[in-house]
């Protein structure tokens, strides 16, 4: 797969903006969230590859971690919280990231973070009626009927772009979110394990934004530095689908070898480094990952180069307690 890097110091003009739903979630905003306590044996997941050596300076960095497809469900504006998993059910997750420049080694400041992916059963919030998940899908549904992400999903000639984007068909928000960076480059999300459907092994998409401005309204302007996606190794996912929800599931699963978006690269590529209990996966898992971006390339994982604009307000977004259902 190839990445999908924009020229050096193109900046997009589009204005994107994060709603900030609930009082004082700005201010909020600059806390680290920390990693789920509890004691975790064991972990999954490739080693981490060798570092490779930055030009200007004796420190070392990791490699540009790959660009991927947006995917046709992304959708601008989202909610900035932390916690996104509002009353779906799963085996609890806490994503661990962290985005650095991968040609200085320095973290990515007040950088704005997404993340968005399906719920156990394969349904993404805001597109019910296109991703009709598996597991309650009756065996007699007529043919055609949606059982997951179009084939735009799939890179656009064989490359990191592609990922024509579809217009929500609901309001439902769940199992997304965008939190902003700390000093560190850190930033924590709480959610629950993907699962999984028809055409995609299990993932979570992402995207980096940079050099916008934090204001009482939310998140506005600056570039799509990366845009990316999350992938888990085969044991965890053999785990989970013996966990209710996932073990009702009855869609034909794709695994992490046979998918057409990782590019089979490790780190690199987004395969997350894992810790959880082996006997028992439903406890919960911490999965973490270090990003290297390029922050002045423009990768909006669209055939496009400029992102679609955001249109949405305040009363377009319900708070982060709200239920999904």
């Amino acid at each position: 797969m190839t990445e999908n890097q924009g020229p050096k110091h193109k900046r997009d003009l589009t204005r994107r903006k994060v709603v900030v739903t609930g009082a004082g979630a700005v201010a909020a905003v600059g806390v680290a969230g920390g990693v789920a306590a509890g004691a975790f044996a064991g972990g999954t997941g490739k080693k981490t590859p060798t570092p490779k050596a930055s030009g200007s300076s004796s420190e070392v960095c990791y490699t540009l971690t790959s660009e991927t497809t947006e995917g046709p469900y992304y959708i601008d504006a989202d909610k900035l919280r932390q916690d996104i998993t509002e009353d779906k059910e799963g085996i609890p997750l806490t994503l661990s990231l962290r985005v650095i420049d991968n040609e200085t080694c320095k973290p990515i400041v007040n950088a704005a973070v997404d993340v968005w992916h399906c719920d156990a059963l394969g349904l993404y919030s805001g597109y019910e009626s296109l991703s009709s998940g598996g597991g309650s899908a009756p065996t007699d549904a007529p043919s055609g009927t949606p059982t997951g992400e179009p084939p735009t999903d799939a890179p656009s000639g064989g490359t990191g772009g592609g990922g024509g984007h579809e217009e929500p068909t609901d309001d439902k928000r769940y199992l997304r979110g965008t939190w902003k960076t700390d000093r560190q480059g850190r930033v924590t999300f709480k959610t629950i394990f993907p699962g999984w459907y028809r055409g995609r092994c299990v993932h979570i998409h992402t995207k980096v934004h940079v050099d916008g401005t934090w204001t009482d309204a939310g998140y506005e302007g600056g570039t799509t530095c990366h845009t990316g996606q999350f992938f888990f190794d085969e044991e965890s996912v053999l785990a989970s689908a013996e966990v209710e929800p996932y073990s009702t599931s009855t869609t034909e699963r794709t695994t992490l070898t046979e998918d057409t978006i990782y590019d089979q690269s490790g780190t690199t590529g987004g395969l997350l480094k894992l810790k959880y209990n082996k006997t028992n996966i439903a406890k919960g898992v911490i999965g973490s990952i270090t990003m290297g971006v390029d922050p002045e390339a423009t990768n909006t994982g669209t055939d496009d180069a400029v992102q679609p604009s955001a249109s949405a307000s305040a009363t377009d977004t319900a708070s982060p307690s709200a239920s999904a259902s």
